[in-house]
């Protein structure tokens, strides 16, 4: 995955695109149009990219939890659901919002399995490296109160220079192909895309607003 592009490949349930298939034929889309690895949300969506690519796969399960704000691979039982699925790297919660504990528990269970931390700030992504995550992706950074109107090309920066072990990922909002280039030429191990790439309804929109 060095220096590619990784394809985030997810429809929630109110999205159009909703649908295990279509996900699949998105990451055979995204494989034909060169990325070297894909992002997918849910099993059922795992195993149909599996049917579609054989690229490295960041699997992840979005839950959400009465009395829980981390929505990203937030329990144990997640965790275990894609360990058994077979995906080559776990992303995760790991912002302040998500217990140490837990994350601590989830690393020191699976040392054989490649986890990601999906954070916020530069000290959430400190922390994770400090636990012992193979990589720290900025794919939170404005999504929680703490990161409110924080940059992400200033977070980024400042994880590319101080993770001791950790790949950084650039990940949240890198929505052009010169974005994406820049965060490679400052040091980020690759790059996830998204909603710029596998959803049509935001890009239709970017349009649309550009025309009114």
């Amino acid at each position: 995955m060095k220096n590619g592009l990784i394809v985030s490949c997810q429809a929630l349930e109110d999205e159009p695109l909703h649908s295990p298939f279509i996900m699949g034929k998105m990451a055979l889309a995204a494989y034909q149009g060169g990325a070297s690895g894909i992002r997918a949300n849910g099993i059922e969506d795992i195993k149909e990219v599996k049917r579609n690519v054989s690229l490295p796969i960041i699997g992840i399960i979005k839950k959400d939890y009465e009395n829980m704000i981390s929505y990203i691979t937030p329990t144990m039982k997640e965790v275990e659901e894609l360990i058994e699925e077979g995906v080559d790297i776990i992303a995760l919660d790991a912002t302040i919002n998500q217990d140490e504990k837990f994350l601590k528990e989830v690393l020191e269970k699976y040392k054989d399995q490649k986890f990601m931390a999906d954070i916020s700030t530069y000290e959430e992504g400190i922390r994770a490296d400090k636990l012992g995550f193979d990589y720290v992706g900025t794919t939170l950074v404005g999504y929680t109160e703490q990161s409110k109107g924080l940059e992400k090309f200033e977070v980024l920066e400042g994880l590319i220079k101080d993770c001791q072990n950790a790949k950084v990922i650039a990940e949240g909002n890198f929505n052009t192909p010169e974005q994406a280039r820049k965060a490679i030429d400052m040091g980020a191990y690759c790059v996830v895309v998204g909603g710029a790439i596998t959803r049509p309804q935001l890009i239709t929109k970017t349009f649309t607003n550009a025309l009114k």
